[in-house]
This record gives C-alpha cells, sequence and structure tokens, in this order.
C-alpha cells in the first residue's frame, strides 16, 4: 500500500504578513490608524505603528499591534522633517516588513524609497488634501511637498483615501486609483458614557489649527452662556487662550488639552451641541469627512457644520444640526441659539445621529479595507 503524504494548508492566519504603518503623530491620539491597524491585527496581520513621541506624551497604551515612537531632537518645520524621514527611512530599512503603508506626504518619501530598494509592497494612505491643507502657508514649503506628490503618485499602484471628493482630485491628476475608506469612528454603546447628572456644555474636539473657526467661535462665546469645551492643542493654542482672555470668557471656556479617543467618548456622549467648524472656501475642507462630523453623530450629539455639498450627500435628508453657510461669530451664534431654544428641532436631530449612527461606524467600513490589503496581499 502506498504511504499516504499530508501536505500543510496554509491560511491567511497561518502566514502572517508584516505591516508597518507610518505617521507624523503622537499614537495615542490618532483615533483613524487605532481604527486601522486594530482591523489589520484583528485580521491576521502582524502591524506595527510608527509615529513620534513629543514632550507631553503618555505612555502608549496597550493595543492589538505593535507600537513605536521616534523622540526626535527637532520639533518644528523644515529640521522637524528631516531627521524624522531620515531617521524612519534607516528603520525601514533594517526592519522585517511585507508591506509599507505611508500615511501622508509628510512620511511617504521613506516608505516608497525603501519599498523600492527592497522590493517591498507600498500603499499610501492619502488621508488629506495635503498641498490645500491651510496650515501649509509657506510657498516654499507647499511647493517642494507638491513636487514630492508628482514624483511619488504616478509611481503609486495602491492607494486609498476618505472621502469620494479627494478620489476625484487624485485621479485627475495621477494615473493610480484610489479606493474609498472613510473616517467613520469605532461604534460604541452610547449608555456605556452618559451620565445623567451632567451639565450641558458645547464640544469641539480636533485640533487648534487656523481653518477652524476658533477665533470666530470665541467670538460668539461672547453672546452664549452655555459653557464651551475644547478637547486638543495646536498652533493657535496660546493664542486661542490670551483671546479667551480678552474677550472676558474665561469663566466659560475650558481648553482640555489632548484627550485619548477613549476619554473623548465620554465627553461627546454627554455634551449638548458639536463643532465642526472649516474655512469654507478651502478645497480640503470642502471634501474632507473629519472625524468629528462622524464622532458627533456616534454620540447622538447634534452638530453645527459647515453646508459642505459632501456632508450633504451623505447625510441625504437626515438633519444633524445646523449647517451653516458662513463661518462668523453672528452666523455661529444664531447656530447655537436655535439648538438650544428650538426643543423640537434638536431632538430630530439627535434621533437623525441616532438612525445615522448605525450606517456610517468602522464595523461596516472596515471591510472595505480588509477587501483592499487582501487583494494587495
Amino acid at each position: 500500500m502506498a504511504a499516504s503524504v499530508s501536505f500543510p494548508i496554509f491560511t491567511h492566519q497561518m502566514a502572517k504578513k508584516r505591516i508597518i504603518c507610518t505617521v507624523i503623530t503622537d499614537l495615542n491620539y490618532d483615533q483613524r490608524m487605532q481604527r486601522i491597524c486594530t482591523a489589520l491585527a484583528e485580521d491576521g496581520y502582524e502591524v506595527l505603528l510608527v509615529g513620534r513621541r513629543l514632550n507631553y506624551s503618555i505612555p502608549l497604551k496597550e493595543r492589538p499591534y505593535q507600537q513605536k515612537r521616534f523622540k526626535l531632537w527637532f520639533n518644528k518645520e523644515f529640521l522637524f522633517y528631516a531627521e524624522y524621514n531620515i531617521r524612519l527611512f534607516f528603520f525601514l530599512l533594517f526592519s522585517k516588513v511585507d508591506l509599507i503603508c505611508s500615511i501622508d506626504l509628510d512620511s511617504i518619501l521613506p516608505g516608497f524609497l525603501v519599498s523600492k530598494l527592497r522590493g517591498k509592497t507600498f500603499v499610501h494612505d492619502a488621508h488629506e488634501l495635503f498641498t490645500e491643507m491651510p496650515e501649509l502657508k509657506n510657498p516654499m514649503a507647499k511647493k517642494v511637498w507638491s513636487g514630492l506628490e508628482g514624483f511619488i503618485f504616478p509611481r503609486t499602484k495602491y492607494a486609498y483615501t476618505e472621502s469620494d471628493g479627494y478620489k476625484a482630485v487624485y485621479e485627475s491628476n495621477y494615473p493610480t486609483p484610489f479606493e474609498v475608506i472613510r473616517n467613520v469612528p469605532f461604534y460604541w454603546k452610547l449608555e456605556d458614557y452618559e451620565k445623567p447628572s451632567s451639565s450641558r456644555y458645547l464640544l469641539y474636539q480636533g485640533a487648534l489649527n487656523v481653518g477652524r473657526g476658533l477665533e470666530q467661535l470665541l467670538a460668539a462665546m461672547q453672546q452664549v452662556e452655555m459653557p464651551l469645551w475644547l478637547c486638543g492643542e495646536g498652533e493657535l493654542s496660546q493664542e486661542l487662550r490670551a483671546l479667551a482672555k480678552s474677550l472676558n470668557i474665561e469663566h466659560k471656556v475650558r481648553f482640555l488639552g489632548m484627550v485619548t479617543p477613549e476619554e473623548l467618548r465620554g465627553i461627546t456622549a454627554n455634551a449638548f451641541i458639536g463643532l465642526n467648524l472649516l474655512e469654507p472656501s478651502n478645497r480640503h475642507y470642502q471634501l474632507s469627512f473629519p472625524n468629528k462630523l462622524f464622532d458627533y453623530i456616534m454620540g447622538g450629539l447634534p452638530q453645527i457644520s459647515m453646508n459642505f455639498e459632501s456632508y450633504r450627500s451623505i447625510l441625504k435628508e437626515e438633519e444633524i444640526g445646523v449647517l451653516i453657510d458662513e463661518m462668523t461669530p453672528a452666523a455661529i451664534g444664531a447656530a447655537i441659539r436655535k439648538l438650544i431654544e428650538d426643543e423640537a428641532f434638536y431632538l430630530n436631530c439627535k434621533a437623525s445621529c441616532m438612525r445615522l449612527r448605525e450606517v456610517h461606524n468602522w464595523n461596516k467600513e472596515k471591510q472595505k479595507l480588509l477587501e483592499f490589503y487582501k487583494r494587495i496581499l
């Protein structure tokens, strides 16, 4: 009788592929990358997320994936980008990896170069219209980043972005096809975070940067009695604190600084109104789906947002709050008063959020991400 021979069955789970994702953020506060890396790790990949450690950074929270942060000598402008990219290049050059995913232009060059040198798969995650961000004010810097994009994007085979608007812009300029994987939150239960006795407050979450309507919001607070909580830091951190003092509204405004996503859920679940204000003339903002848009919806929180076509196309006929056309103190103040004073409208907006949170969440959106990586690996 012939001897039987058995062959090992290699499954997706058994032969783990190693993915390294690179960002310039502090990993504890990057909700988007926490979602992406968790989904990939739970699907059987070995995942490492690389970022940076800042002076105010707290110890890394344990995640289902590996994490590494560079402590840099420089933290601003050219020297920061140069140091980070050089260190990242050599780290990637000698790391075990099957696929490198570079998030945004500020970490793209090391990943692209190492993938070519080592024959590894390269993916670009175009989280933003980077060259059109209002923070990019220096004409020379904008020219450098635009040149880098123009060099690498046509040579990139795999890429994804966060909105149909971004996809249309990129595909009109480059031959690379872009998948759309939206920036929506983990699904979480409101009852796990709600506090019935919580006092009412307005909430802004996100970077304290230019183009976010924060100066206009503080001016509007002169006519609003409800407290305002701001979660985040940025280039305007000190300027906004000084402005609150000069407007004599310090008693109504709380700067909470950097808040972890886990802490932010509790703050969101107990807020009264969410604020999502963006410069209406900026194309980067017009086509974006910022964290806070869907985070407020997940928290059942009516919001004040810009009247962007990209928002209306997703929300359809649902009312999630007040959409404003101009980012002025008068428009912001009127929108706040509308939600405070019109109880029927407020409750209708809250009911819309409760319906939409069942549709726009990471449990559903992550399937697109997993299918994208399965096609590549």
